[in-house]
């Protein structure tokens, strides 16, 4: 692990995103909350929500960060398209870029556990950091 102690706390955000696709039945189902299992986006928001304050065990290198908050939105960039967004925050001595990236992950795969019984050929087609801010290299957005 990276020795962080020296550095100085300052307020951190991340934002990363997952992108879900879905056949177009599979997609209504969702958008309808009409799965078996029940109603995917919240199941999908808490468990991204869970996961991000839980990402030092699941990272080997990673630091337990203490969050100040978590959020996973979606939304829907094309009929069989759910964008997912996840941010996170906290005031500290290194980056939330991981929280973010699994918040967004791990959301993105509770909705294909949540949609699987309607279709298996769901793709999470890509996981990326969208920007972080603070600490000594600064911000960074994605051109």
């Amino acid at each position: 692990m990276v020795d962080v102690g020296a550095k100085a706390v300052t307020r951190r955000s991340a934002r990363a995103e997952a992108l879900v696709r879905l056949a177009p039945a599979t997609a209504e189902a969702l958008r309808a909350a009409t799965l078996p299992k029940g109603d995917a986006f919240v199941a999908a928001q808490l468990a991204g929500i869970a996961a991000a304050k839980q990402t030092g065990h699941l990272i080997p290198l990673a630091h337990t960060l203490p969050l100040s908050s978590v959020a996973v939105r979606f939304d829907w960039p094309e009929p069989a398209l759910v964008r997912i967004e996840a941010e996170a925050n906290t005031d500290g001595k290194t980056g939330v870029e991981m929280e973010a990236l699994v918040a967004a992950s791990v959301a993105a795969l509770t909705l294909y556990d949540m949609c699987k019984a309607l279709e298996k050929g769901i793709e999470i087609v890509g996981v990326r950091l969208l920007e972080k801010t603070g600490g000594k290299s600064g911000d960074w957005r994605r051109g």
